[in-house]
């Protein structure tokens, strides 16, 4: 697979940065067929892993009902000029995409 970065835009605003991820992923969820009637393997994002200067603030685990190239957008607390947040994700066939931001 062509593992594209994530894209991610962050904001700052009151002690609080609004983060927009967008995550380029097919999101195939194993029961859809091709047009020769076979199945389409499933291919999904199975983690996901944000941290502020290096330390986790969510971890989460996804499945194969989250849409196609997913967006993905949160808000951290306590956040400065300067924090750096990166998001992680894995995929089940092992794939890993990152994007990071300095706020």
């Amino acid at each position: 697979m062509d593992v594209k970065p994530i894209k991610i835009r962050g904001r700052l605003k009151g002690g609080k940065a609004s983060v927009k991820c967008l995550m380029p992923h097919p999101m195939e969820t194993g029961v859809r067929k091709d047009l020769d009637g076979n199945k389409i393997p499933a291919h999904f994002i199975e983690t996901v892993t944000c941290t502020k200067n290096g330390e986790v603030f969510i971890a989460a685990d996804w499945g194969a009902s989250v849409s196609k190239d997913p967006y993905f957008g949160f808000v951290v607390a306590d956040a400065k000029e300067g924090d750096v947040i990166e998001v992680r994700w894995e995929d089940n066939l092992g794939n890993t995409s990152s994007g990071d931001i300095t706020l």
